[in-house]
Order: structure tokens, then sequence, then C-alpha cells
């Protein structure tokens, strides 16, 4: 007898949700706010509130100081809080689908340093299945807690953001290594993440411009945790093959910048290393970020309302609607974006699109140590003051052009360096050199979307 799975959407359902039947849809939408763990809210895994807009903000000039639109995509309202649900559901499903997954086979194993482990606890006990997040042991707390909320058991590294790799080396030895008694959500290495991103955060990317400025995206910006989201870069290119494509690091971590191997708090990226699942070919810029500067502008976005409109003269809707909309590694792509828009020197007309993955809500703890590390919570000319460095006063400094000769080989050559330790080929690595490579990765969805239809049956 067959056994059953948990219904969930294919790669086409998440770039259009229109595509699911009505009834479908509407079902969903009221489980996300009546039951989180509702099975239904897999249709919710979409950048559209599971309809047909993209959820986005358009920053103030006021606030970013320069004349390009700065368009950043929510990934608030994903089911869990995070975009990052995304790829953990496809990994998942891919497995279903292609593999004979199913329901108590074995237990699934999310490397993580937060929201991607969340997802995978999340969509793990939607399913059915008993997930394992594998992480740093210094990520915020909130984090930990709703991994445990859905069920999800952990298994910590030592170490903060900048440890990641012995959260890698963790999950291939105690994990990888036992294909019989686990399944590995891989996010760093696995092409579900890469296609959901290109197929489904590049739609949405496309469409979160298209009626704003001249329509077309000038530079899609994005910080490099798995680099899964950098693959909506890809999308971007193929409409609009001068876009720039920027990825960024923090100072205090500069792995791809210049080998650097610190410490920072910029939750979510900056994992010491090259992603396999990194098409560094197509990426154009490289930038730093300062992390104290992204928990400062976090704070600025959550409490500095007053500071913001009586200081900088933004609206006051404009001000309440940043409250509770970015985490730390949200505003390090808001100050990447703007800094993008300087170094390119762009104008109202031109269009730089960028990802808030979560929100404020998993952060509250951050907050805390700023306040501890500052003598208290800041008062207005203190808020002035950060957000007039942090956003205002972006600077264009610390950053490289990809293009130049041998900056792509070189990330290729840490690629290489660190994945055949892994057990990857380095002829399969050498083919990431191609963006044929990457096309054939992706044109798998057209198998892909019929066979998880196959397996989940009729939705009517």
């Amino acid at each position: 007898m067959t056994r059953q799975i948990v219904p969930g959407p294919t790669y086409a359902e998440m770039r259009d949700p229109t595509r699911l039947p009505t009834s479908v849809r509407e079902n969903a939408h009221s489980a996300l706010s009546t039951n989180e763990l509702a099975p239904l809210n897999l249709f919710n895994i979409n950048w559209k509130n599971t309809g047909s807009v993209v959820e986005h903000i358009i920053l103030p000039k006021e606030l970013t100081g320069v004349q390009a639109n700065i368009i950043v995509l929510s990934g608030r309202n994903f089911p869990s809080g995070s975009m990052k649900v995304g790829p953990a559901y496809t990994t998942l499903a891919e497995a279903e689908a292609l593999n004979d997954l199913r329901p108590g086979d074995r237990r699934i194993i999310g490397p993580s340093t937060g929201n991607f482990g969340i997802g995978t606890a999340y969509v793990s006990a939607l399913k059915g299945y008993q997930a394992v997040v594998v992480m740093p042991d210094t990520m915020s707390q909130e984090r930990y807690e709703r991994i445990r909320n859905y069920g999800g058991e952990l298994d910590l590294t030592p170490g903060t953001e900048s440890d990641v790799i012995l959260t890698l080396e963790r999950t291939h030895s105690g994990y990888v290594s036992k294909p019989e008694l686990y399944v590995v959500l891989a996010q760093f290495e696995l092409m579900p993440n890469y296609r959901f991103h290109r197929h489904v955060t590049g739609d949405a990317v496309e469409k979160a411009a298209a009626q704003v400025g001249n329509g077309q995206v000038a530079a899609f910006v994005s910080a490099p945790g798995s680099a899964g989201t950098l693959a909506a870069g890809d999308h971007v290119k193929s409409l609009y093959p001068d876009a720039r494509i920027v990825a960024l690091e923090p100072r205090q971590c500069s792995t791809l910048f210049d080998g650097g191997q610190g410490q920072h708090r910029i939750e979510g990226i900056g994992d010491k290393m090259v992603t396999l699942i990194h098409n560094v070919f197509n990426t154009d810029l490289l930038m730093l970020i300062n992390d104290e500067e992204t928990v400062q502008g976090m704070e600025v976005a959550q409490s500095g309302t007053d500071a913001l409109v009586d200081r900088l003269g933004l609206e006051s809707r404009e001000a309440e609607a940043l409250r509770g909309k970015f985490g730390p590694s949200c505003i390090c792509n808001i100050v990447g974006a703007i800094k993008t828009a300087k170094y390119l020197g762009l104008g109202a007309q031109d269009n730089v699109v960028t990802i808030a993955t979560d929100s404020y809500d998993r952060y509250p703890s951050v907050s805390a140590d700023l306040y501890e590390r500052h003598g208290g919570r800041p008062d207005i000319d203190t808020l002035e003051a950060w957000a007039k460095a942090v956003f205002l006063g972006a600077s264009v400094g610390e950053i490289i052009e990809l293009s130049r000769p041998g900056q792509h080989d070189r990330l290729q050559s840490m690629k290489r360096e660190l994945w055949t330790r892994f057990g990857y080929s380095h002829d399969l690595i050498q083919g990431m050199a191609s963006q044929i490579f990457w096309d054939e990765e992706y044109a798998k969805i057209e198998e892909i979307d019929p066979a998880i239809e196959e397996i989940r049956g009729s939705l009517t």
C-alpha cells in the first residue's frame, strides 16, 4: 500500500499561488492566522501572501539618502516567520517526490544558524517527520525557542555565526554519513535551495520592481548565508543582463572579501565559506558591512520612530511601517542596497531590490545585548545619530568588483578547497564555473513539479 504524504505546493504554485484551487488558497490563508501548525500552511510558502501581490516596502529617501528606489521584499509572512522555510520545504518535498521518502522512514536534519533550522523544524512538524537542527550554540534564544516549539531537537556546536563550519563538520560526520537513519536538508550544498530562490524569489524580485521607477532591476543585493537567496540574481540577469548582483559580508568576518575569519553579530550570514550552491561567476560586487551598525539600524527601525520623524523628516506612517519588520541581516541587506545605489550612481528611475529574510520578533535578546553594550536604551539623540551613520552615512568603501581578473577564480578555488573535503569531486565543482551547470539544475523543475503533483494526488 502506498504510504501517504502531507501534500504541499509545486515550485510553480509557490511562484504563482493563483494556480492553486481557490478553496485551497482561501483555507490556507485562513490557517496562517488561526492554526500555525495546520498542514495547509504549506500552501502559504510564497512571497505573495497566497495571492498575486508581492509584499514589499519602498524605503523613504529621507532614510536612504539616495535617489534610487530601495525595494525590500518582506519574508515575515511566510509560515514560521521567515522565507527560509521555502528551501527547507523544497528540499524535503524533492526527497519525497524523487527518492520515495515518507514519514517515519528517517529523521530530518537541518544544519543552520537559525532561520533555516526553524523552517526545517516547522516543515517537518507539518509533514510528520522528527527534526534535528544542528546549529551554533550562541544564536539568539528566540531561535532556539521556536525550534523547540515546533517539536525540533537541537544539536548545538561550539561558537557563533562565524563557526558554522563546525556545524557543517558535525552534520557530515554525524548525519550525512548515516543515510539509513537520516535525511539531511543540506542548505549549503543541495540544489533545491538554489531552485527555490531562482524560480520563486527571482520572480518576486521581478514583480516587486515592475511598478516602480522604470520597472526594471538595476541591482539585486543579498548577504549569502547559504547563498540560496543570491540565486534570485540568476533570474534577474536572465531578464536584465546589465543588472548587478551584489553579495554582502560582515566586515568582522570578511572570508570572501579577503580571507578574514573573525566573529560577528549578523545572524544568518557570513559563514566563513563559499557555499557549494553559490554561483560565484554570476555575482558582480562584494561589499563589507559593519555588524554593530546592523544591530543599531535594527533598533532605529524598531524604537526610533520619533527620531526618524522629528530629526530625519520621515512621514509618521513611513516610520511606523518600519517597526517590527527587520532583524540584523535585513538591515545588512538594506545598508548594502544603499551602498550599491551610491556606488553605481543610480538615479530616481533605477530600482535596487533586496530581501528582509525575517522580522524583529526573533531578536529582542539582540536588542538587550545592544542596550548592555551602550549603557541602556538609546535616547532620541542616539537613535538620530545611529540612523544618520548607518543609513545616510553608508559609505562606498570596502567594495570589490568581482569582474576584475582572477576574482571569480579565487572564489571558485575557495569553493573547491572546502567542498572536496566533504566528498564532492573536483570535476563537479569545476563544472559550476559554467552557467550551463546552473541552467541545467534549474531546468529540473520541469520534472520535479509533475512528480510532486503525482504523489500528492488531487487538491480538489
